[in-house]
């Protein structure tokens, strides 16, 4: 996913290219059609997933057999509106208001917590008014990319990337709050995963030193281990995880169902109109569990399909990252990358037994208005940064520099399938 022949803007600004710069002289050019065309197949595939099960969620759940697929729709409409949104508005204006985006997420936590709980879904996660929902935690993570690329870019550019008390106390305080609020008082230790490992993914790549970051994630660990522990629930997640069949009437049900939903799929699944688990038997059909449901319909050859689709959008994405043209934006393509793979891991490897089940939703696919709207808003900052990657090799430019007498032309951070020419020495 990670190979390729690119490397950073820091090196080719040293040298005239000659071709027109636009957006704070960056030049610019088309940009990777392929990763609003790979979206759009994954939200088509939600949306007609969602529409083959409305009757049977219809059915359980007392409503009419429109109302789900109507609400998705509306939640697609939205996410093409906030896909066109981050394209078009510059990133330098969305790092220049990365205070006013994680105020507006913080003040969205604080209400979710102060708002009584849906019996159903007893965990202080939502923001409910009229009818709708809004997750907080989606927007929470979308303000921490930002905010969190900033940071890291800010420690490069005035060389304080190994410092400890101007790096990595910070980060060491932003991690002990996201875990206390959303993994503790939200109850939401699947999404504190998923921040933890996109922050983790980016203090890589901006070149925190190794013994640096083997700190964080001692600690991270530790407090991972005391999460699971203090909460009996989690330890029978976990319990039911290394032992699903002995708790398939209990704990292990949504496990269980799941993997009947796979197997059942066969070599080329049952079909679009033909409903099993999702008529009450398997939890949460129409989100957290959309995969075995595909599955289901789909089989074995679809699912492979799917994770093609999947993974395309991936190397797209590692493709804008490898020649993104600075330190922020490529920590943001990278952060976006993480966030989605990690969720699409978690997702999947949940579902096919491979990991607990942590109610993670499927990118794009899943029900639900806010991660569909959340995740297209992240993508559209990808799309707009493709517009300025470059498009030289690493070779060429250690090529033209050595010719123009430049002998340094390496950049900051770790070398990602190109993305850099590293000057790691020193590190320790």
């Amino acid at each position: 996913m990670f190979n390729g022949s690119r490397t950073s803007i820091r090196s080719r600004s040293r040298l005239n290219f000659s071709q027109p710069e636009l957006n704070n002289g960056q030049r610019r050019h088309k940009p990777d059609h392929w990763i609003l065309i790979y979206t759009l197949v994954l939200l088509v595939v939600g949306l007609v997933l969602i529409y083959s099960i409305s009757p049977a969620l219809a059915d359980t759940t007392g409503t009419s057999a429109n109302y789900f697929i109507f609400k998705q729709l509306l939640a697609v409409g939205l996410a093409l509106v906030a896909f066109l949104i981050t394209a078009k508005i510059p990133l330098s204006k969305w790092r220049k208001n990365y205070k006013w985006l994680m105020a507006a997420a913080i003040l969205a936590t604080l209400v979710a917590i102060a708002l009584p709980v849906n019996p159903n879904y007893p965990a202080h996660r939502w923001v409910r008014f009229a009818g709708l929902s809004f997750e907080s935690v989606e927007m929470l993570i979308f303000a921490i990319l930002i905010w969190f690329a900033h940071f890291l870019a800010l420690r490069i550019k005035n060389g304080s990337i190994k410092s400890f008390a101007k790096t990595v106390k910070p980060i060491l305080a932003a991690l002990l709050i996201i875990g206390g609020v959303v993994a503790i008082i939200q109850s939401d230790l699947g999404s504190t995963g998923v921040i933890i490992a996109m922050m983790g993914v980016m203090v890589f790549v901006a070149g925190m030193p190794m013994k640096r970051i083997a700190i964080v994630a001692s600690l991270v660990v530790g407090l991972g281990v005391v999460a699971i522990l203090a909460f009996p629930y989690r330890m029978a997640r976990l319990e039911t995880f290394l032992h699903p069949s002995a708790n398939c009437q209990s704990t292990g049900y949504q496990a269980c169902q799941a993997l009947i939903a796979v197997g059942s799929g066969g070599a080329t699944g049952l079909g679009l109109g033909s409903d099993v688990q999702a008529y009450g038997y398997l939890p949460e059909a129409d989100n957290d569990s959309i995969f075995a449901i595909y599955a289901e319909k789909f089989g074995f050859i679809g699912s492979v399909i799917l994770l093609a689709v999947f993974a395309s959008l991936f190397w797209r994405i590692a493709k804008v990252a490898e020649g993104a043209p600075d330190d922020f934006s490529r920590l943001i393509v990278i952060g976006v990358l993480t966030w989605i793979s990690t969720e699409t891991l978690i997702n999947i490897g949940a579902m096919i037994g491979l990991l607990p089940l942590k109610g993670i939703t499927l990118p794009f696919i899943s029900y639900g208005g806010t991660s569909v709207v959340f995740f297209a808003a992240a993508v559209g900052l990808v799309y707009q940064i493709s517009r300025y990657t470059s498009h030289v090799s690493s070779r060429s430019i250690e090529h033209l520099s050595r010719r123009a007498g430049i002998n340094d032309y390496s950049s900051h951070g770790r070398r990602i399938g190109g993305a850099y020419n590293s000057d790691l020495s020193g590190r320790s």
